[in-house]
C-alpha cells in the first residue's frame, strides 16, 4: 500500500503560502509553530524536496516549495470534494445547495456575500467549489451546482449571466524591481514583452489578460493559485497581473508595489452563471441579488439585466 503525505501537512504548507510565514501559517491551521516546524519537516523527508529555505530572517517557499503547494491545492480541493460528498450522502436531500465559485470571488468576495445569507437563510447547508472560470462554467454546465460565479467576459450558450461586481487587474512587482522606483508607466507593448508570473490556462484573470494583450502572454512560470503568483512575485521571479482584491493587502503592506500602464484597460465583470430558466429562483436568487447590492455599494455600476 502507497504511503501518502500527512493531509495536515499539505494543508499547513498550503497556509504558508497564503499568509507569508510558517508562524502565520501555523496559527492559520491552529497548530503549535514547534509542531509546525516538524510537520513540514517530515513532509519534506517523505517527498525528498527542500520546501522551504530556513534563515533567521524567517522561512520561505522554495521554487520546488511553491510547486507543491499548487499540488496540495488540488489535493485539499479533493478532500473537501470527498467529505461535502459524503455529507450530502448523509444528509436527507432538503436545504442544500452548491456553489462553485473561481478563486478571485471566492477569496475576497463570497465569504461575506454567504454571511449575509445566513441572516435569511440560517437553515440551508452551503457547499462551495473553488475552481478556476473555466471549471466552474464545467461545473454549472453539468449541474454540479445550483449557480457559479465567474472572471471574464464570455459565456458559453446554453448558461445565463449576470454581471455582480466589476473588477480591475493591476501589474505589480516586488520592492526590489527596478519598475518599483519608476516614475514612469510601462506600455502595453512592454507588458507584452515581459515574462511574467502567470495563472494557469482556464484561469478567468489569464484570459482577461491575454484578451487585452491580444495574444498569450510570455510566462516565464506558471501557477494555479493567486498566492501563489503573490508569493512568486515577492520573492523576486517576475512580474504578475492580478486582481487588485487579490493583491489589496500586499499592497497596503508593502510588500507588493503597483505599476500603472499606459493604453491598456483591464478592468473586467465578474458574472453570477446559471442554466435552466432565465430567472433564477430560491436562495440562488437571494445570493445574486446580495452579490448585486454589495457590487452597487463599491460603486461598480451594475444595469445590466440577465442573459
Amino acid at each position: 500500500m502507497a504511503e501518502w503525505p500527512a493531509l495536515a501537512a499539505t494543508e499547513l504548507l498550503v497556509a504558508v503560502a497564503d499568509h507569508g510565514s510558517l508562524a502565520a501559517g501555523a496559527r492559520a491551521v491552529g497548530m503549535a509553530q514547534p509542531n509546525a516546524s516538524r510537520s513540514i519537516a517530515r513532509l519534506e523527508r517523505h517527498l525528498k524536496l527542500l520546501l522551504l529555505q530556513r534563515s533567521t530572517a524567517g522561512s520561505t517557499l522554495t521554487p520546488a516549495g511553491l510547486l507543491v503547494v499548487e499540488w496540495s491545492r488540488a489535493l485539499l480541493f479533493a478532500a473537501r470534494d470527498l467529505t461535502d460528498g459524503a455529507a450530502a450522502l448523509a444528509a436527507d436531500g432538503t436545504g442544500a445547495m452548491t456553489v462553485s465559485a473561481s478563486q478571485t470571488v471566492a477569496e475576497h468576495l463570497l465569504p461575506r456575500w454567504l454571511s449575509d445569507l445566513r441572516w435569511t437563510h440560517p437553515d440551508v447547508r452551503i457547499t462551495v467549489r473553488v475552481h478556476n472560470t473555466h471549471a466552474v462554467l464545467a461545473d454549472v454546465l453539468h449541474g454540479r451546482c445550483a449557480v457559479g460565479f465567474i472572471e471574464g467576459p464570455g459565456t458559453p450558450a446554453g448558461v445565463h449571466s449576470l454581471v455582480v461586481a466589476r473588477d480591475e487587474l493591476v501589474l505589480v512587482v516586488s520592492p526590489a524591481h527596478v519598475w518599483a522606483s519608476s516614475a514612469v508607466p510601462i506600455t502595453a507593448e512592454e507588458l507584452r514583452e515581459t515574462a511574467l508570473v502567470t495563472r494557469e490556462y482556464g484561469s478567468g484573470t489569464r484570459v482577461a489578460l491575454d484578451t487585452a494583450l491580444g495574444g498569450p502572454v510570455r510566462s516565464v512560470l506558471e501557477l494555479s493559485g493567486n498566492a501563489a503568483v503573490r508569493v512568486s512575485v515577492m520573492s523576486g521571479t517576475a512580474p504578475a497581473v492580478l486582481s487588485r482584491l487579490a493583491v489589496a493587502d500586499a499592497l497596503t503592506a508593502g510588500t507588493l508595489c503597483e505599476v500603472p500602464i499606459e493604453g491598456l484597460d483591464l478592468r473586467r465583470p465578474l458574472h453570477a452563471v446559471w442554466t435552466g430558466p432565465r430567472r433564477l429562483g430560491g436562495v440562488s436568487a437571494d445570493l445574486v441579488g446580495i452579490a448585486r447590492a454589495s457590487g452597487r455599494a463599491r460603486g461598480d455600476g451594475l444595469d445590466e439585466v440577465a442573459r
